[in-house]
């Protein structure tokens, strides 16, 4: 995987259009209250350690977090606080960040890593559930709703026969890629 951002050069690539797919786990919510976001800390703390997931807790006193409701651009700016975990050098970091509202609205890509990352990602998600008011997971690759790992690798299979597919229509397209905040972008168009 190349490490690169839309403005930098890997190689001769260099990156226009980030192509969408990916098996990606979204998920938003909103804890009940400040002790709970301790407790859910603590949590995801032990759950790292216990993974070996490499993790930071961070604060930011004035941070833009780029959002999404109802397909419209709903975006934040102020104090932000949380935890960021690595699960694997082939996945998204898990970043659970929190606005001043105890509200989070995140996603981690997992299809490039080992499927059982996935499988723990959505463990963890699990275990903290019950900290949010309410929480929304979208899973992509279907395991939160099923627990079924054979959807789960079809859906695996079918992003990658996706890229090769796109690979083949379109020789500029490459990828995956790193971006410098650590996300991953499937394909990207070289000149």
């Amino acid at each position: 995987m190349c490490n690169a951002s839309p403005s930098q050069s890997c190689s001769t690539l260099c990156a226009i259009e980030p192509f969408p797919m990916g098996v990606t786990i979204h998920f938003e919510g909103q804890l009940t209250c400040d002790d709970n976001y301790n407790k859910l800390i603590e949590v995801a703390k032990v759950f790292a350690e216990e993974n070996d997931f490499q993790y930071f807790l961070f604060q930011e006193k004035n941070k833009l977090l780029q959002r999404v409701r109802d397909e419209k651009d709903w975006d934040y700016l102020g104090s932000t606080k949380g935890i960021q975990l690595q699960p694997d050098e082939n996945c998204d970091p898990l970043i659970l960040e929190f606005d001043e509202t105890l509200y989070l609205q995140e996603y981690c890509k997992t299809q490039f890593t080992d499927i059982s990352v996935h499988i723990l990602i959505i463990d963890l998600l699990r275990q903290i559930q019950h900290f949010f008011k309410s929480i929304t997971i979208e899973d992509e690759g279907e395991y939160w709703e099923t627990s079924d790992i054979n959807i789960l690798q079809q859906h695996i299979d079918s992003c990658f026969k996706a890229m090769e597919d796109v690979k083949k229509e379109n020789s500029k397209m490459e990828g995956p890629f790193r971006l410098k905040d650590g996300r991953i972008v499937d394909l990207m168009e070289n000149d």
